[in-house]
């Protein structure tokens, strides 16, 4: 990607492995979170060697992959002690718990559950919610809206209702993402991920950010999770969503947002629950229950869907779309050193449609990861949105305003812009097959 040369990610050396990470955990600096350059793990070194990779398990169905147990399970510590884990059925429960002020919901927020966001067909799946992000352009440089780009629909207080600034000309929503599969897209190797990324021609090829695991107290990782692979681990990404869709402060995020830079926390009036208001508990179990889903299945497979599925990979749509990833091996170290891939998640093939790296294809929302000049090449990209499970979706791209498939084929540019015109020089059946694949994900 031209003007991206010093962005794209090598790997470190074998001495920056995640096992080495600090275990303390620090508060994270939330204006450093992210970096685009810098050492990142060899995760496959650090854990077995491949074995015999097996097709992750994937249905619509409510149960485990196996990662967590379906129903209660108890560990015993000594003779006397008997401590409860928790059950995939549990953690799906908490994911689902509708959650209020007096525990910790707000002062500004956007919903009181994970499932009200990620709930359609089966919980943890995507939803028709959109978020809204605003902000500003001085010139070249981009400007957040005061208190962050994310101005929160809700707030407990007509005080503290967050609206959108004038001066703020860069206005967009976002679809919630699905994460059905999440623990799969964890344990893929940041190897992995790098090999796709060489294995693109230059003009498509993506970009691999590298972002820090906050429970493993910054230790970098490649990203994969957020419309802007703004995090590498389930953990983080619950952390973060907790705060900022929920207002519901945990360890990894201990400060309470802002109402458009107004301080609205613990102490203000607004808000009566002391900080951290989960102790992390809640926290675990969403990015447990995420690691527990099964991967989205596929429909019937027709001789028009395997003709389309050839007409989508001939027009170059599977070059960033890749059809089929195969996770680490069971006993790697990832998440610096926090997170070991279990055999539930191991050495399993999995097909999202997606290669989870950032590109330019012409949709970008003008929001960069981070409001740095070294970030500001991505406010003009998108993670490629995995296609496992498009069926379930009738709102599609980052702000779910194209309406049907072949609209949102059209939309793409940019680097897509190829795949595009080779889309139209379709003849109208092999186009009709294209879309009965796409259909049928």
């Amino acid at each position: 990607v031209v003007g991206l040369a010093a962005l794209v990610l090598a790997l470190g050396s074998p001495a920056s492995r995640a096992a080495d990470a600090p275990a303390a955990r620090p508060r994270p600096d939330r204006a450093n979170r992210f970096a685009m350059r810098g050492d990142v793990a060899r995760e496959l070194s650090a854990g077995r060697q491949p074995g015999l990779a097996s097709e992750a398990p994937a249905d619509f169905d409510d149960r485990t992959n196996g990662y967590l147990p379906q129903g209660p399970a108890f560990e015993t510590i000594t003779n006397d002690t008997v401590v409860p884990l928790r059950s995939f059925n549990d953690a799906r429960f908490v994911f689902e718990k509708t959650e209020g002020a007096a525990d910790g919901v707000g002062p500004v927020y956007n919903g009181r559950s994970c499932a009200e966001c990620h709930e359609n067909v089966v919980t943890g799946n995507g939803s028709q919610v959109t978020v809204q992000r605003t902000g500003r352009l001085d010139g070249r440089t981009f400007f957040e809206s005061i208190g962050g780009s994310l101005i929160h629909s809700r707030a407990t207080d007509p005080a503290i209702v967050e609206h959108v600034a004038d001066a703020d000309g860069i206005r967009t929503f976002r679809i919630s993402t699905s994460g059905l599969g999440g623990g799969f897209v964890e344990s893929i190797a940041n190897e992995t991920l790098l090999a796709i990324r060489d294995s693109q021609p230059a003009s498509v090829r993506g970009l691999a950010v590298v972002v820090p695991v906050l429970e493993a107290a910054g230790a970098k990782r490649i990203g994969r999770f957020g419309w802007k692979a703004q995090h590498a681990s389930l953990e983080s990404f619950s952390g973060d969503a907790y705060v900022n869709e929920m207002g519901i402060t945990n360890p990894l995020f201990p400060e309470e947002n802002t109402s458009s830079g107004l301080f609205v926390g613990f102490g203000s009036g607004f808000d009566e629950v002391a900080e951290p208001e989960d102790d992390g508990e809640d926290m675990v179990a969403f990015a447990d229950f995420l690691r527990s889903t099964k991967a989205p299945p596929r429909g019937a497979r027709t001789s028009d869907v395997e003709a389309g599925e050839r007409a989508f990979a001939e027009v170059g749509c599977a070059t960033c779309h890749v059809a089929s990833i195969t996770t680490a091996p069971a006993g790697t170290v990832v998440n610096g050193g926090e997170f070991t891939v279990p055999e539930a998640l191991g050495d399993k093939i999995i097909h999202p449609y997606g290669d989870f790296l950032l590109h330019d294809v012409g949709t970008g929302d003008g929001i960069p990861l981070l409001p740095t000049r070294e970030m500001a090449p991505t406010a003009r990209m998108f993670r490629t949105a995995p296609l496992w499970g498009l069926r379930t979706r009738n709102r599609l791209m980052h702000d779910g305003l194209s309406f049907t498939l072949d609209e949102a084929i059209r939309r793409h540019a940019g680097q897509a812009q190829r795949s595009v015109d080779a889309w139209n020089r379709l003849s109208v059946e092999r186009r009709r097959q294209g879309l009965a694949f796409l259909g049928s994900l």
